[in-house]
């Protein structure tokens, strides 16, 4: 009889997810990415791209709240926003490391929140590119203790654009797990 329960509660542990193996959730191979993997290999950002036309030589000259500023900002935000995707990773299961930007939140949890590669993206504008911003969903919510420090995100990529006040998301995590970042982990954060 022991031997049974014993036989049934590791067979439980090894169907859980985040349990027992943490290579496989929901019985998929959860596959460890870089933030550099979310960007197609031909993927350049120059300044002429940002800036369009504009002399670079005269921006100390611009005045912020003037129309060429505001032609400038609008041209670089939408370059942002339409950051090409990685294709081939939709539907992938996938753990990656970022900092929280928080979207939806209630007193002590976030549900959904942006994650970017390095602390104070989207706080700040221009926001990072849309294929380095990933739109999260965790249904439990999370507590997040400290803005400035950094989790692993385990769960089921998509490739949807998702677009906020903060940003435009090229990607989406519904998310299974999520730890936090130990600095003695391989760094795979942006410096």
């Amino acid at each position: 009889m022991r031997h049974h329960l014993h036989i049934t509660l590791l067979s439980l542990l090894l169907i859980l997810p985040g349990t027992a193996n943490s290579n496989l959730i929901n019985g998929e191979q959860v596959v460890q990415m870089t933030w550099d993997e979310l960007m197609p290999e031909d993927y350049t950002l120059s300044l002429e791209d940002l800036f369009g036309d504009f002399d670079l030589n005269t921006l100390d000259l611009l005045d912020d709240f003037s129309p060429e500023a505001d032609k400038m900002l609008d041209n670089m935000m939408s370059v942002l926003a339409s950051a090409p995707i990685v294709p081939e990773l939709d539907q992938k299961m996938v753990r990656i490391p970022g900092f929280v930007v928080p979207l939806e939140y209630s007193e002590d949890t976030v549900s959904r929140f942006f994650l970017v590669p390095y602390f104070g993206a989207c706080i700040h504008v221009p926001p990072p590119p849309s294929n380095q911003i990933i739109d999260i969903h965790f249904e439990p919510g999370t507590r997040v203790e400290s803005l400035y420090d950094a989790v692993w995100i385990s769960g089921l990529l998509t490739t949807e654009t998702f677009s906020h006040d903060m940003g435009t998301a090229g990607y989406r995590i519904e998310a299974y797990m999520i730890e936090p970042y130990e600095y003695g982990d391989e760094d795979m954060l942006v410096e």
